[in-house]
């Protein structure tokens, strides 16, 4: 995915390190779980932001196993600081990320999901025209794919162009936070 990767933008990362790489871990924290198997049941790979050194950063993510194969593209569960400058500018520049998500080669394929919050954050007004993005907790796009896809010669092309299709949404959130894209 390095080539792929690359085009869309310079400041995405492939590496192929066996700890602290893209691809992530196989053991599950099951200190605080009830289910102590030990091993997650999937593949994850995650090609973040260079100036985010954990999965919270912006980034594109790819997810096989047996149930289900999907793309991801955005920002998880990001740190306090990241969420509130996220907020900010989906408050300040409305129209900016009403075109990123509503972008026809981004609806095609994705769909925006992640937890939400039941009330408007702190600082914002409930009746803000934008209260419902900005409850949001995640600002991610997910596009399931076929099982079959993985193993076919196409897969590298096709998950190349589901990022590209996230295009919009990822230059939105990096200038959200003030990193290049």
């Amino acid at each position: 995915m390095q080539g792929p990767i690359g085009k869309i933008s310079e400041h995405l990362r492939v590496e192929p390190k066996k700890v602290g790489g893209s691809l992530m871990r196989v053991h599950r924290d099951t200190r605080f779980s009830k289910d102590k198997t030990p091993y997650k049941t999937n593949i994850g790979i995650q090609f973040r932001h260079e100036a985010g050194k954990y999965v919270h950063a912006p980034g594109f993510y790819l997810h096989i196993s047996a149930e289900e194969c999907f793309v991801g593209a955005g920002v998880w569960h990001p740190a306090g600081e990241h969420l509130a400058a996220i907020r900010k500018a989906i408050g300040k520049r409305s129209k900016d990320w009403k075109n990123a998500v509503n972008d026809k080669k981004f609806v095609k394929r994705f769909s925006l999901t992640g937890d939400s919050l039941k009330r408007a954050p702190r600082g914002f007004d409930a009746d803000h025209p934008m209260i419902d993005d900005l409850k949001r907790k995640d600002f991610i796009g997910i596009s399931n794919f076929e099982p079959g896809l993985v193993t076919s010669p196409k897969f590298v092309n096709e998950t190349a162009k589901a990022f590209q299709s996230a295009d919009r949404l990822m230059a939105f959130l990096c200038s959200a936070l003030n990193i290049q894209y």
